[in-house]
């Protein structure tokens, strides 16, 4: 055999000169190649050394190798074999021969054997799993890579306001239901924040904060300072039995008045101001001494009604296409969430039935046991049938809407939790927690029923344990959960959506009752009494009616 070999040309060389290879048969010959006159295929290994490969020619009697020789298939399956810089500058083909930079020699038979099987496997591999998977986990690792770097720390030193920040942001990152965060990325707004927002005092920090949570655009997920964190906290706790105000529960308009260029009243407390200047459910409040409210925030303006006791302020209230300025002074408003009382109808004497009427107002840290010894209560005056008024119930915690449904279901589900990737929980009863599962049961709702009240009469009406009377609720159906920072600030924030057991979605919808009631069907208990006594009254219902199924 004779062999001629050369080293790579220069990169100025027009012509890429060849060498023959020849053996004493004939039929194949071998044609040396230098790398800037291989074909497509070489063009990744040449990033590792510039050797020379063999070509072969003519036909091939000597097995399975195609017309790009072993050479070329180790150096593409190169996940197998070293780098020719690293295996002493060497390649094989079939007929085995040594190829290394300077010259040509043949192999001995146990180190053909090893360089033959990892071709073989290199094969196999190659064939089983193509380079772009391979390099397309290489890729997505390195991206991994950089991304932790980049949220584990800004690049830069933190101060104490920095951090204060980066407390609220982690709040929102880890609870809130939109994992989108209303379609930004999240993570740069963090840094961009923290490069580019004012943080040298404690109120450009909440400046900050309140910025970042506006491009939410989600109006119940808020920033609460201090003193309102603590407020809000009393509240929760059922230890403060009045505020201060005009006795008025708002919201953001939906459904009809969902146009409407203000704020809507979801309900107003009986007895209080507003209540007794003729404020109802579904009234828009305009403007609060004369700043209007068309772009402002439920929080903000349940701040500016309230204020010391005895304190004036002046309302803007529109009622279909009537508006009227309403001055209002400020007092005490009770927050005691329960009333109840005995509705006994006139048939039957000393045996007529009765009927007992429980006012739930409000869903704070009481609220459930005080219906718990309502009911108790009622029960000792031998009442057989209950009216669970919800109307004007704006809501309140959570698991109180819970607790309550439990009080009335032997079993059941009472409640669904939902975020962006559908159920995340659910809330039922096994009946441990029952104390009047099997008594005539009637609801009455209104617009002015809201949120954990709304989760309540849900349950009570998917489960057939009781018949909703009224009209539509309010419709909000989202839950925020609420959050102490360091500094004794807090956050509330939207964490999930809910459905009601027939997993009906009643965001801005509202559950729908099962019956209207008479349109001068009174709110107070002791004209409730009347219509149920009296058949003549406009606003009769009688006890078939009310507890029909």
């Amino acid at each position: 055999m004779e062999a001629l070999l050369g080293s790579s040309p220069s990169p100025s060389a027009s012509v890429s000169p060849s060498f023959i290879i020849t053996r004493r048969n004939p039929t194949i010959s071998f044609k040396v190649l230098s790398w800037n006159s291989l074909y497509s295929g070489s063009n990744n290994s040449r990033l590792y050394h510039p050797i020379l490969r063999l070509k072969r020619s003519g036909s091939d009697n000597s097995g399975s190798c195609s017309s790009s020789c072993y050479i070329e298939r180790m150096y593409r399956n190169r996940m197998f074999s070293q780098p020719i810089w690293r295996c002493s500058k060497f390649y094989v083909d079939k007929e085995s021969f040594l190829v290394i930079q300077n010259g040509l020699g043949f192999l001995t038979k146990k180190f053909k054997t090893s360089l033959r099987k990892t071709v073989k496997y290199s094969e196999i591999f190659k064939s089983t799993v193509p380079d772009i998977f391979v390099r397309s986990c290489i890729g997505l690792m390195l991206v991994m890579a950089v991304n932790a770097a980049v949220v584990k720390s800004p690049s830069f030193a933190l101060t104490e306001e920095n951090l204060l920040f980066l407390e609220a942001w982690r709040t929102i990152d880890r609870a809130y239901i939109d994992k989108t965060f209303n379609g930004q990325s999240w993570f740069r707004y963090r840094e961009d924040a923290l490069r580019n927002e004012p943080m040298n005092t404690r109120q450009e920090t909440y400046a900050a904060i309140k910025k970042m949570i506006a491009t939410l655009d989600d109006p119940f997920t808020r920033f609460l300072e201090p003193e309102k964190f603590k407020s809000l906290r009393v509240w929760q706790s059922g230890t403060q039995n009045a505020l201060t105000g005009v006795g008025l529960s708002i919201g953001y308009p939906t459904g009809k008045s969902e146009s409407a260029p203000g704020l809507v009243v979801i309900s107003a407390s009986p007895g209080g101001p507003a209540n007794r200047a003729g404020i109802s459910s579904g009234d828009i409040i305009l403007k609060i001494d004369n700043t209007s409210t068309e772009n402002m925030g439920i929080y903000d303006a349940a701040e500016r009604l309230q204020g010391p006791e005895g304190s004036g302020v002046e309302l803007t209230v529109l009622r279909g296409s009537e508006t009227r300025q309403l001055p209002l002074i400020r007092e005490k408003v009770s927050l005691n969430p329960v009333k109840s009382r005995i509705c006994k109808l006139p048939t039957g004497g000393d045996d007529a039935p009765q009927i007992g009427y429980i006012k739930l107002s409000s869903f704070n840290q009481n609220a459930s046991g005080a219906v718990r010894e309502a009911i108790e209560a009622l029960r000792k005056n031998n009442v057989n049938a209950f009216v669970l008024d919800l109307r004007d119930n704006s809501g309140g915690l959570f698991p109180e809407g819970v607790e309550i449904a439990k009080i009335w279901l032997d079993k059941g589900v009472i409640v669904y939790i939902c975020d962006s990737r559908g159920v995340r929980d659910i809330y039922d009863t096994d009946g441990s927690n029952v104390v009047a599962a099997s008594e005539p049961l009637a609801v009455l709702v209104n617009k002015g029923t809201a949120s954990a009240s709304e989760i309540l009469a849900g349950a009570l009406k998917d489960n057939k344990r009781a018949q909703l009377f009224g009209e539509p609720t309010y419709g909000k159906g989202k839950i925020q959960s609420v959050f102490q920072l360091s500094d004794g600030s807090g956050l509330a924030v939207t964490v999930a959506r809910y459905e009601t057991p027939a997993h009906n979605d009643i965001d801005k919808v509202g559950v729908i009752p099962d019956h209207p009631l008479p349109a001068s069907f009174p709110k107070d208990d002791e004209s409730f009494c009347s219509c149920l006594q009296n058949p003549a009254a406009a606003c009769h219902l009688n006890r078939v009616e009310l507890f029909s199924k």
